[in-house]
């Protein structure tokens, strides 16, 4: 059994993604909020897979995203999260584990199906994901590897978990465990939509529990019901030690007590697809506070990263992060 420390240990949906390239009016007819994520149910997700075009799988979740982004950069880490033992499940085990992340979950052998995400990506490299959460909704406090969690220096929560009342003790229970063996604990909120279903206990979640936070303009705003993000910035401050918000092209505004960190976005590539942007963004974040960097050059890493997310399609990097780093001074 491993024992070394490890910078990450992330808890979030074991998740298969299916991508293919599709149009508005596709989005539109399917009756999909274009650019967000829905939940559906298992005939819905057959009748979108049998609608879309020709597709590319690849394992994702948010949280995993992020890990396999943080092991590019060279970082350690682990991942926990339940699926089935079917092919999908066996391509997710697969492909995490051999980005270098631990992953020793078992396999359900009963149960709905390993969860599958269904991802159009419009022209504009916008993304419209409809999912099917399938096992990963039942994860609980049983599926929780605490001796994994006492080894990292950052426990790492993925917020579409938070939909589940066994994910949410699971996440509980995992942060009295990272607290306790002096590991930060942070947070990504996912999604405005999720948001908007949890909004008073994600409050609560990030005053009491939350040391690093991960949003975009659009969670924050929803997340303080601000005006705008200037005063959502304003209601963030001092209800989590490092909040990282990020604008798409504007770049990221990094906040710490009176610090501010105006951050610019870096293209890497063109813009060819959106997935991943946040995840990857908070891999390069990760990467430097775990490895003692300054909060700025954290953001300009999560920038490098988030911006070769989107020079592809696919939410995982297609070219080692640590490599593209060192050719950027980074």
């Amino acid at each position: 059994m491993r024992n070394e420390p490890l910078d990450v240990v992330g808890i979030g949906n074991a998740i298969v993604d299916v991508l293919a390239q599709a149009s508005d009016s596709f989005v539109k007819e399917q009756d999909l909020p274009k650019g967000s994520m829905t939940l559906i149910d298992m005939s819905r997700a057959e009748h979108l897979y049998g609608a879309m075009g020709p597709a590319t799988e690849v394992s994702g979740g948010s949280c995993a995203n992020t890990m396999a982004g943080l092991a590019s950069l060279g970082g350690s880490g682990g991942f926990i999260g339940k699926l089935r033992n079917d092919q999908l499940g066996g391509i997710f085990r697969h492909d995490i584990r051999a980005t270098g992340i631990e992953f020793t979950s078992d396999a359900a052998t009963d149960g709905p199906p390993t969860a599958r995400c269904l991802i159009f990506v419009t022209p504009d490299a916008q993304r419209t994901m409809a999912t099917y959460l399938g096992i990963s909704v039942q994860l609980g406090p049983q599926d929780v590897d605490h001796e994994l969690i006492k080894r990292s220096k950052v426990l790492y929560l993925e917020g579409y978990l938070w939909d589940s009342p066994d994910a949410k003790q699971a996440f509980l229970e995992a942060a009295e465990t990272a607290r306790a063996s002096g590991a930060k604990v942070a947070l990504t909120l996912s999604d405005p939509f999720c948001v908007d279903r949890h909004r008073e206990s994600f409050r609560d979640l990030v005053d009491g529990h939350v040391d690093l936070l991960f949003a975009n303009e659009s969670e924050i705003v929803s997340l303080y019901e601000s005006a705008d993000f200037d005063e959502a910035l304003q209601h963030v401050r001092g209800h989590c030690e490092v909040a990282a918000l990020t604008r798409s092209e504007k770049g990221s505004v990094v906040l710490k007590g009176d610090e501010v960190h105006v951050v610019d976005a870096i293209q890497v590539g063109d813009l060819l697809d959106s997935t991943g942007a946040g995840d990857l963004y908070a891999a390069g974040f990760l990467y430097g506070y775990t490895q003692g960097r300054d909060l700025h050059e954290c953001g300009r890493l999560a920038s490098l990263a988030a911006g070769e997310a989107v020079s592809h399609l696919g939410p995982r990097p297609a070219r080692s992060l640590s490599d593209l780093a060192a050719k950027y001074g980074l």
